[in-house]
């Protein structure tokens, strides 16, 4: 039972190294501005989620949202704001993208 315990450990500690690596990339690329510079207005996550659901090109897209702002929520407290701010945009993009192709309906014989 201990060699689990210990294989758990390492998968956790390498999620974390990766985090950290990403966390540190992206503020090598864009480091913090020196001087303090008007915030954007404050909104909660679950109005964040109810716009994109709202923006969503497809159906299919609007059940992807709960599931995209859920990670994004969830590691948000970890990297820097214009990180998070970084992929809330990343999430917007494929949500807007009508030719976006979560995965085929397992019925269909389309190819990608």
């Amino acid at each position: 039972m201990g060699d689990w315990q210990n294989f758990d450990n390492r998968a956790v500690i390498g999620k974390a190294l990766r985090l950290r690596r990403e966390i540190d990339d992206f503020e090598a690329r864009w480091p913090t501005p020196a001087a303090r510079e008007e915030a954007l207005p404050t909104f909660t996550w679950a109005q964040l989620e109810r716009q994109l659901v709202d923006l969503a090109a497809t159906p299919a897209q609007a059940k992807m949202v709960r599931h995209l702002v859920s990670g994004t929520r969830k590691l948000a407290p970890f990297k820097p704001s214009e990180m998070v701010l970084r992929e809330i945009l990343c999430m917007t993009w494929v949500l807007l993208d009508e030719n976006f192709k979560s995965e085929p309906d397992a019925g269909s014989t389309e190819m990608i």
